[in-house]
């Protein structure tokens, strides 16, 4: 494992670069919460998330967290959060009194930004619903809720334990608990779909004016129910269809998309969201978590903690399962696989500014990427055209040696 690449060169088209400098200023700090449980693991899900039993470990695993958090204060110290992201499985099974303790345990150990943006996503079952004022008395101010689809049929296929009407209800009730800005996560390429059934989905997501939408298509992945018993998914004409439809209709009612999926009113794109995909640095605990940090020496290190739960509570194991410094020949492909998800892209200052590398070690694949109509032909900006969005792998093969 490399500890420290500073000394070394980069390659990028065949142009060497000038050493790492110590970065002149670190990124935003965001912290990512993950609690590995949920109801029931849906087919489809890849995600580090387990089927929870009848009583969940709270106490114990709010401990844990913050003995994790704990062990990584030394690389953070003097900085603030400025978001907060409770991920899972689903974080919106753990108590009010016990998400309460660790926010507060949180807060004694880092300093929260003044505007700090708190999300925690949840499912719509009435049972969650309930909790929704209690969660926002905590100082959790964003809700990210699990729709998926509103249509029964396609929530049976998808294995999901609510219904539509639970859907239609979350979002009133979050609204209703104070949440002012939400975001609802919705699917489509859904199995046997069309595209009015796909378009009844987006305009009911609509209707309830969330703040924000995720519309994402469905992707079969390794290790899941639907890689090995795959299901009948529309035709790629009819994907191309619902893709192409979808964005004009959310665009239509005032959702720009600011990132490959993700689609926001004005002034409401998730700010974890923008500190990811802009290469900042956000610390990862709980089961699985990943986290990635800047020093101001120049190093950026990537970690990731104990992924199963059991194991991630037994005391006798070591809460982070690895970690990786970054090399120098590494960082252009790890910084633009994330900037250039975002559609407006990147200041191009960034780059040094987020790697400690000049803008001239990516010069030769950017000329490649702009030749190849891949990249927009903008010196302040490093942004994807609409071609390269469609095809942001082969965009990204121009960045690697």
């Amino acid at each position: 494992m490399t500890r420290d690449s500073s000394a070394s060169s980069l390659i990028v088209g065949g142009a060497a670069s000038s050493p790492r400098a110590p970065l002149p200023t670190l990124p935003p700090l965001a912290l990512y919460i993950h609690i590995p449980w949920c109801v029931r693991k849906c087919p489809y899900c890849d995600f580090n998330s387990h089927t929870a039993s009848p009583v969940l470990p709270e106490q114990e695993y709010v401990d844990a967290l913050l003995a994790d958090l704990d062990q990584d204060l030394h690389a953070v110290y003097g900085r603030e959060i400025i978001s907060i992201f409770f991920g899972g499985g689903t974080p919106s099974l753990f108590s009010a009194e016990a998400l309460g303790r660790l926010l507060e345990g949180v807060k004694q150990r880092i300093p929260f930004a003044h505007d700090i943006e708190i999300t925690l996503e949840a499912n719509p079952g009435t049972f969650e619903q309930e909790k929704f004022v209690a969660y926002r008395k905590l100082g959790i101010n964003r809700l990210s809720i699990g729709i998926q689809s509103f249509q029964q049929e396609k929530l049976k296929a998808l294995g999901r334990i609510h219904n539509g009407d639970e859907a239609v209800r979350a979002a009133g009730m979050a609204r209703q608990a104070g949440f002012d800005n939400f975001n609802l996560d919705l699917m489509h390429g859904l199995p046997d779909q069309s595209l009015d059934d796909a378009l009844s989905d987006l305009r009911q997501a609509i209707e309830l004016n969330p703040t924000h939408i995720s519309w994402y298509q469905l992707t079969l992945e390794p290790n899941t129910v639907f890689w090995n018993q795959p299901p009948v998914l529309p035709e790629d004409d009819t994907l191309w269809d619902i893709q192409e439809a979808g964005q004009a209709l959310l665009a239509e009612h005032g959702y720009a998309q600011y990132e490959v999926s993700a689609y926001a009113q004005a002034g409401r794109p998730a700010r974890h969201n923008l500190n990811y995909w802009s290469f900042g640095d956000f610390i990862g605990i709980g089961a699985g978590a990943h986290g990635k940090l800047s020093h101001p020496d120049g190093r950026i290190v990537r970690t990731w903690k104990t992924r199963l739960p059991k194991d991630y509570l037994n005391p006798v194991k070591s809460f982070q399962a690895g970690e990786k410094a970054l090399t120098n020949d590494e960082m252009p492909f790890e910084f633009l696989m994330n900037a250039l998800r975002l559609t407006a892209g990147v200041e191009s200052r960034l780059y040094p500014e987020r790697t400690g590398l000049s803008l001239e070690s990516l010069a030769e694949g950017r000329a490649a990427a702009e030749q190849s109509g891949l990249l927009q032909v903008e010196p302040s900006r490093l942004a994807a055209t609409e071609r390269g969005q469609l095809f942001l792998n082969d965009l990204l093969q121009q960045f690697l040696n």
